[in-house]
């Protein structure tokens, strides 16, 4: 039976004795030793990981267990206790008390505590005062940052000079690591949660000063110091929300390629969200540098085409004059309008777009608005080969199966910024870091270019017609997504790793990890393997008689041990009889039964032994053989000594005689021929039988049985 769910087990620690396994009852809040837990002196924390949590009658739910409780002072003595100890004369007791602060600052009970007895201005004093350093400095930065994490105090309560003091230490850059990082954590929070902060905090750090640690090969400072970037870039005003730099070479994209390499889970999204702050000025600077910036992007993907636009119908006349070299064109008279929009209607036809007559309307929705136009016509300048190929390609196909490039473009480019999240607010808890598009100035646009040739591969290879459009668009973002998974460092690599997901190995893909989900382990599904199993093995059974009864060719060893002779065996076709016979060589088919001269009976057959148990094998010497002999042996017993031996050609005819022997003498099939035959059709049958049920979630547990009505009235009688 088992224990109440209320009842936890754990360890149990107070000074003078040794630890004790005890059952707390969270619902009466008591151990069996009789230690309860009290408001005012008597607590529990647990120890995990270094980390020490209060807990209390609220919140004694959240003991879990094998928890490690030791018994201590409550978070109000414990608060009193480190506010008087921070204060002592002593510095090594100073130290130890700012190191037990750090550590119990994490629990939310003893701030609040701590809090109350103004610990935040104590420990702002002793910033601002300058008389501590190294560790102890260190712990009373990291206590000061665990305190105001649980959001109880404002941030708008500091000073300036204390505001001065943690961004000297900033930009100190021979500062303790430690030191360095918590006056970063510092300054971000400052920034981003008070205005007027931000506008102190910017009085006293600059970009200038922060890139140097950028260049440093600790990644935690590199992350912190592009949190502080990004929470100044997030907050500035719009006029002043641009880089200042020492030197007018110095770029944006400098900047950037100094720490293009790190591999820092947040880094990605920390880039993202200091291009997205840029001003318009600054992100025209980065197109005019061909930089790639998720700022851009976005402001391109929000932007409608005016089909009023000349400059931007221009764009489509160009990708219509690259496909099909259309240089000349007919002469502005009245009798060719007419021919020119008809030219014009055809070939934008064959581009892909929608709208055939007015291709600017397929521009409109935004996303992906101008966006998707500029990747096409990247494209069709910077791969003109490919773009000519694809265009052409599809284009001239009669079969209902051309891949309509303008439309793909378009919904290609929508997806691509689903992806990466072009357009979304940066998310502190995304971990994705995609290293290659750091390598190349246009890498979005790179991106897009090997992404439209893989969708009009995968198109090809699954035969699509337009009413497939969005299953070939779901494969190719599945196609997408796992090489992205692979983290490449470089385009040239993220497309490798495309050219080993063909269509053909996202479907068994599909497959293996359907056969993985918890669907196939849940009960009806097990239930139905059971019930289906025993018709799969008696369908293996009669195809390993039927390999019986066709026969096969054995080496036969002499007293020499040369394998210069062959027997041939097979069963009858009513499975009573097995005829076995010499031959002087090696048969080109099947051995008719009158050829071969000697029968016995399956009555007869008393046992199948194989390998070392084998009697042609526990001769003197046999055991020399090597290996593989070994593997293949197997021999029939008969009456009182007689015996059949066997040495089978390969592992296939081994494992097919072996499971024909043991199926006719009524025992079960153990070769691992039988294993995975009875693997890949249960497999099989399961997913035919399931082809109705895609996308229905199948319950644990059948439903329950209705009650019984209260009459039978409708049911008939027959007489």
């Amino acid at each position: 039976m088992p224990p109440p769910a209320d009842i936890v087990k754990v360890a149990i620690e107070w000074p003078g004795a040794f630890p004790k396994l005890m059952e707390i009852d969270q619902v009466s809040a008591c151990a069996c030793c009789g230690i309860l837990f009290n408001a005012r002196f008597i607590f529990l924390y647990v120890l995990r990981k270094s980390l020490c949590f209060f807990f209390l009658f609220q919140n004694r739910n959240e003991i879990k267990n094998g928890a490690i409780l030791r018994l201590t002072t409550s978070p109000a003595q414990n608060a009193q206790q480190l506010h008087e100890r921070i204060q002592s004369s002593s510095m090594d007791a100073k130290l130890e008390a700012l190191k037990d602060l750090a550590n119990y600052s994490r629990d939310v009970t003893f701030a609040q505590e701590f809090i109350n007895l103004d610990g935040i201005s104590l420990l702002t004093q002793m910033v601002e005062s300058g008389t501590d350093f190294g560790d102890m400095l260190s712990f009373t930065l990291t206590a000061f940052v665990e305190l105001m994490d649980h959001g109880i105090v404002s941030w708008d309560t500091f000073s300036v000079a204390f505001i001065k003091k943690i961004a000297s230490y900033v930009n100190k850059f021979a500062s303790d690591i430690s030191i360095l990082q918590r006056s970063l954590a510092i300054l971000e929070s400052m920034v981003l949660n008070s205005h007027d902060l931000y506008q102190k905090v910017a009085q006293e750090i600059t970009i200038g000063q922060l890139i140097p640690h950028l260049q440093g090969t600790d990644q935690e400072i590199q992350t912190y110091t592009i949190a502080v970037i990004n929470a100044l870039f997030l907050k500035a005003p719009d006029d002043k929300r641009q880089v200042k730099m020492e030197t007018p070479e110095f770029t944006w994209w400098d900047f950037l390629i100094q720490w293009c390499s790190l591999e820092s889970a947040f880094l990605l999204q920390h880039v993202i969200r200091a291009q997205r702050a840029i001003n318009n000025e600054m992100a025209h600077q980065l197109y005019v540098l061909q930089v790639l910036t998720f700022n851009l992007l976005e402001d391109r993907m929000m932007t409608k085409m005016d089909p009023q636009d000349q400059a931007q119908r221009d764009i489509i006349f160009e990708l219509r004059r690259i496909a099909f070299d259309a240089e000349s064109e007919p002469n502005n008279s009245s009798g060719s309008i007419e021919k020119r929009k008809s030219m014009y209607t055809r070939d934008y036809k064959k581009l892909g777009f929608i709208n055939h007559v007015n291709p600017a309307m397929d521009f409109t929705q935004t996303p992906p608005g101008m966006l998707a136009l500029d990747n096409m016509l990247y494209f069709a300048k910077h791969h003109q080969d490919a773009y000519i190929r694809i265009v052409l390609e599809n284009s001239s196909r009669e079969d209902k199966h051309e891949c309509p490039f303008g439309r793909s473009s378009i919904e290609l480019t929508k997806m691509l910024c689903e992806i990466l999240k072009v357009g979304e607010l940066p998310s502190e808890t995304c971990n994705d870091f995609h290293p290659m598009f750091f390598t190349h100035d246009r890498s979005f646009e790179e991106f897009f270019c090997i992404c439209i040739q893989l969708l009009n591969k995968t198109w090809k290879e699954m035969r699509a017609t337009s009413e497939d459009f969005n299953k070939v668009m779901q494969v190719v973002k599945e196609q997408i997504m796992r090489a992205l998974t692979t983290k490449p460092s470089s385009l040239d690599q993220f497309k490798s790793k495309l050219q080993n997901l063909s269509y053909t190995e996202i479907l068994k893909i599909r497959q293996s990890e359907r056969m993985n989900q918890e669907d196939f382990q849940s009960r009806p599904i097990l239930e139905l393997k059971e019930k289906i199993q025993p018709e799969i093995l008696e369908l293996i059974k009669q195809q390993r008689l039927n390999r019986l009864v066709e026969g096969t060719c054995f080496r036969k060893l002499n007293s020499r041990r040369r394998q210069d002779k062959f027997w041939y065996c097979r069963l009858s076709p009513n499975h009573k009889v097995l005829h076995y016979g010499d031959l002087e060589e090696s048969p080109q088919g099947e051995v008719p039964h009158d050829s071969l001269q000697d029968k016995l009976p399956v009555a007869d057959i008393k046992a199948v032994v194989t390998g070392k148990d084998c009697p042609h094998m526990k001769e003197k010497g046999a055991l020399k053989q090597n290996k593989e002999v070994l593997e293949l042996a197997f021999s029939i017993l008969y009456d009182s000594s007689g015996q059949l031996n066997f040495i089978a050609p390969d592992k296939h005819e081994y494992c097919v005689w072996t499971d024909g022997l043991n199926a006719l003498l009524g025992k079960d099939m153990l070769s691992d021929l039988t294993r995975n035959d009875l693997d890949t059709l249960l497999s099989m049958e399961i997913k035919l039988r399931l082809l109705d049920l895609e996308n229905i979630q199948i319950p644990d547990a059948p439903p329950p049985i209705p009650k019984e009505p209260s009459n039978y009235d409708f049911v008939y009688d027959c007489n």
